[in-house]
């Protein structure tokens, strides 16, 4: 559990600063992926805070994703 509440306060820091127009920054997602948010898509960042307080308010751990696919 402390691990995602390490990712928590790191993702809302991270949502913090691009709101106030800070520089790209850098996360890793619970499937240990590499992501860097610009204010082109804050709402990414957003869904993925509210998806660890989720994930902590449950008590879970996260889930294994596929990887992502376009949709048309």
């Amino acid at each position: 559990m402390a691990t995602l509440a390490e990712k928590l306060v790191q993702a809302e820091a991270a949502y913090h600063d691009l709101m106030i127009g800070g520089a790209v920054r850098v996360v890793v997602d619970s499937s240990g992926e590499r992501v860097e948010y610009t204010a082109a898509n804050a709402g990414r960042l957003a869904a993925y805070i509210e998806e660890l307080r989720r994930q902590i308010a449950a008590g879970t751990t996260p889930r294994r994703r596929g990887p992502a696919g376009a949709l048309f």
